[in-house]
C-alpha cells in the first residue's frame, strides 16, 4: 500500500493540511452565505483589489466565464487561449486566423491574432507530455501553455537550460513554439497534512477537497486506491479512486459519520458556498483553502501545465500565483461561488510567494463520475 509521502519543506519542518466542510448550522449558516465578506477581504489583501470593488470584480469575471465559451466556439479551430484582466475587467481572445476576429468580437470579447492555435500548443504539449514517459531530469520543473507568449513554456532550475533544450529536441517539436525559461523552483507535492476537519489515510493526514455524492475529492497523492481512511471524530471511508503520478486525482468514499455539504472553509469563522464547477479563465482571481496556511488568494497563469514532480511527472495542473505550503495539499479552490480543484503541489511559501498548482476538479469529476455537492 502506497502512502501520502511526507515532504520536507523549508527547514525540514513536516506540516498538515485539512478543509472542514461539515454543514453549518443556524446563525453560522447565515453569517457568510455567499462567501462573499471573506473572499473580499482576501482579494484585497492578495491581489491589492480595491477596498469595496471585490463583488464587482467577481460579477465582472462570472460574465467572462460566459463570454469566454461563446468566444470559444465563435473562433473555432483559430481560438489560441483567452485571457482576463483582473485590473481592466476585459477579457482577451487569441485567435490564429484574422478572420475569426469580428465574430470573436461579436460575443463581447477584445481580440487578438497570434501564430499558434491553441491546438497547435496542445499538440506541443503532448509530444512533450510522450518524451516524458521515458523519464526527464528532475531539474526541467515542467511545461505549461502560456496564452499571452503565444507559446509553450518549458521550466529549468537554474544551470539547467541545456537540459529543457534536449527534451524539447528530443521531442522532436518546433522550437519556434517553445520559449525555454530557467530559474525556476522545484516544486512539491504539499503532503503531510493537518488541520480543520483533516481525514487520515493510513499514517497519514490529508484534508478534503469537495463534498460529491457518497463522500468527497481530494488529491492523488494523499492515498491509492483501497485505502481506509479515518476523519477526526471517528468518521470512516476509503479511498475508492485514486490516480499519481500522471494525474494528481482521488476520492473518498465515505460511510459512518459523514455528510457531504456544499460548503468550504474559509478559515475566519465562515464557510464559502459552492454553486457549480465553471472554469475560470486564464488572468482570472482564485482563492484556496488550507488549514496550514488558511484562505489565500491568486490568478490563474497558466492551465493544462505538465509538472515533474520527484515522485512523477504530472500532467493537467493549473498553475497560479497563490500561495501554499506543505499541509495544504488536497484542499478547495474557489473563483467566485465556482469549484475550481484540489490542491497538488508547487514551490515558495505565503511568506515571500511562489507557485502553486492545483488538479482542476471537472476531470475528477468525469474520471469516476461524481456529481459535486452544490447548493
Amino acid at each position: 500500500m502506497r502512502k501520502s509521502p511526507f515532504i520536507r519543506f523549508l527547514g525540514g519542518s513536516t506540516l498538515a493540511v485539512g478543509l472542514i466542510v461539515a454543514a453549518p448550522t443556524g446563525a453560522q449558516a447565515e453569517a457568510f452565505p455567499e462567501g462573499t465578506e471573506p473572499l473580499a477581504q482576501a482579494l484585497e489583501r492578495d491581489l491589492g483589489v480595491a477596498s469595496g470593488q471585490a463583488d464587482d470584480l467577481l460579477t465582472a469575471e462570472a460574465d467572462a466565464r460566459s463570454v469566454q465559451k461563446a468566444a470559444e466556439e465563435a473562433a473555432g479551430a483559430a481560438f489560441a487561449g483567452a485571457v482576463f484582466d483582473t485590473e481592466t475587467r476585459e477579457l482577451t481572445v487569441s485567435v490564429a486566423d484574422s478572420s475569426a476576429v469580428e465574430a470573436v468580437e461579436a460575443t463581447g470579447a477584445e481580440a487578438r491574432v497570434v501564430e499558434s492555435s491553441q491546438d497547435d500548443l496542445e499538440a506541443v504539449m503532448a509530444d512533450l507530455d510522450a518524451e516524458a514517459e521515458d523519464g526527464v531530469s528532475d531539474k526541467v520543473t515542467g511545461w505549461y501553455v502560456d496564452v499571452e507568449s503565444n507559446s509553450v513554456v518549458v521550466e529549468a532550475v537554474d544551470g539547467a537550460e541545456g537540459l529543457a533544450e534536449d527534451l524539447v529536441a528530443e521531442a522532436g517539436v518546433d522550437s519556434s513554439r517553445v520559449t525555454v525559461e530557467e530559474g525556476a523552483d522545484q516544486p512539491e507535492t504539499f503532503a503531510a497534512i493537518v488541520g480543520g476537519d483533516a481525514y487520515y489515510p493510513g499514517n497519514s493526514r490529508c484534508s478534503i477537497g469537495f463534498s460529491v455524492s457518497g463522500g468527497f475529492v481530494t488529491a492523488g497523492h494523499c492515498g491509492s486506491t483501497g485505502t481506509s481512511v479515518r476523519g477526526s471524530a471517528g468518521e470512516s471511508g476509503r479511498v475508492a479512486g485514486s490516480i499519481f503520478p500522471g494525474r494528481d486525482m482521488g476520492w473518498v468514499r465515505a460511510s459512518s459519520g459523514w455528510t457531504p455539504s456544499p460548503y468550504v472553509n474559509n478559515y475566519r469563522g465562515g464557510r464559502v458556498t459552492v454553486r457549480g464547477s465553471q472554469e475560470a479563465s486564464v488572468g482570472a482571481s482564485v482563492c484556496r483553502s488550507g488549514s496550514t496556511t488558511g484562505w489565500h488568494c491568486g490568478t490563474i497563469q497558466a492551465k493544462n501545465q505538465t509538472v515533474n514532480y520527484p515522485q512523477g511527472t504530472v500532467r493537467g495542473l493549473t498553475r497560479t500565483t497563490a500561495c501554499a505550503e506543505p499541509g495544504d495539499s488536497g484542499g478547495s479552490w474557489m473563483s467566485g461561488n465556482q469549484a475550481q480543484g484540489v490542491t497538488s503541489g508547487g514551490s515558495g511559501n505565503c511568506s515571500w510567494g511562489g507557485t502553486t498548482f492545483f488538479q482542476p476538479v471537472n476531470p475528477i469529476l468525469n474520471q469516476w463520475g461524481l456529481s459535486l455537492t452544490t447548493r
